[in-house]
């Protein structure tokens, strides 16, 4: 990180400081830093409030200035829990020193073990696949593999994301994990070779990369184009028939996905009510709250998923340990730095 980004980060920890309410730190109080932001949520929180007694009081930011947040918070932190997207960012959490293990018989049980932590530190609550989405009325044979992305074939018609999407470093992660290093280097590499453009935007960017012709392939989160289905998205609701879609890998590993997911606080004055919302979390109806609030998958199977998902289809997840996933990071970037993905 650079001096400029070190600065705007303390600026934006700063503010969060002063724009905070005075977080209270008894029994009946549970006191969450969450990045997440969806409407949906508002239901998951007040059900647990019905449920428990406990009043649960929010500070909401940007993941990374959370973390930051509550490094210099330190051993005075009033945090209880901390949720976030990705497994990239659950690890930084834990590399940070933020967290603290939990030991629950309930959440053993009813998150999948390849979801969690390989300490306890953090647990996935919902799933969004990484899949690619290609153009119906050109591709008449789209890649099948994440692999695949890299052959010639797709010369000049890809378009991704950039290096720094914690969503790309977390796949050539999961990449490292299931094919090795060396293969992963090579799949960068060719991936970077049959760039459409030099990345830029967001997930649904790429998308509009596709409508626009820029593109005939792309890299997107599943919750992206059923963000678009749901609702309208400018540039690409308007041609969703245009849009086909392929969960890669089905025949062999699985489609690879990353979570929202979070964990407790390191220092968590209410560490008993902690353990008890990362518990309901786990409940039936959370997780469809959870889920549904930006149409993904829940990570405990047999629950309800929204419309939008159900019409992108069931699919064949990765049962990689995304724990172990997480400890290839530093060699995804040193790829990523190699071939020049920008």
């Amino acid at each position: 990180m650079n001096a400029l980004s070190i600065r705007a980060t303390l600026a934006s920890v700063a503010a969060l400081a002063v724009a905070a309410p005075a977080l209270a730190q008894d029994n009946g109080e549970l006191n969450l830093y969450s990045s997440r932001h969806y409407d949906t949520d508002e239901r998951l929180y007040s059900d647990f409030e019905d449920q428990t007694g406990i009043t649960i009081n929010r500070i909401e930011g940007n993941a990374d200035e959370l973390i930051a947040r509550l490094q210099a918070e330190g051993e005075n932190s009033p945090a209880d829990v901390f949720l976030t997207v990705d497994t990239s960012r659950l690890e930084r959490a834990k590399d940070a020193g933020i967290l603290q293990a939990v030991e629950s018989d309930l959440l053993e049980e009813r998150v999948p073990g390849q979801y969690q932590d390989s300490d306890n530190q953090w647990f996935g609550f919902s799933l969004r696949g990484r899949i690619i989405f290609y153009d119906k009325t050109d591709v008449e044979n789209p890649p099948a593999t994440y692999m695949d992305l890299a052959s010639d074939d797709y010369e000049g018609q890809v378009c991704i994301r950039s290096s720094t999407n914690t969503y790309n470093q977390t796949l050539l992660a999961s990449i490292i994990e299931n094919e090795g290093a060396e293969a992963a280097r090579t799949w960068a590499q060719g991936v970077v070779d049959n760039m459409a453009r030099a990345p830029q935007g967001g997930d649904t960017d790429q998308l509009r990369g596709i409508v626009s012709g820029e593109c005939d392939l792309a890299v997107s989160n599943t919750y992206y184009f059923a963000r678009a289905i749901a609702s309208d998205v400018d540039g690409v609701s308007g041609s969703l028939d245009q849009i086909g879609w392929v969960f890669p890998n089905q025949d062999s590993y699985g489609a690879h996905v990353n979570l929202s997911g979070g964990g407790i606080a390191a220092n968590a004055p209410n560490r008993e009510n902690a353990v008890a919302f990362l518990e309901y979390l786990a409940s039936d109806s959370a997780q469809q709250y959870f889920a549904a609030g930006n149409n993904e998958y829940p990570v405990v199977e047999g629950v309800e998923t929204t419309e939008a998902v159900d019409e992108l289809g069931e699919f064949q997840a990765d049962t990689v340990d995304l724990s172990a996933v997480a400890k290839q990071l530093p060699t995804a970037q040193e790829i990523f730095n190699e071939v020049g993905w920008e």
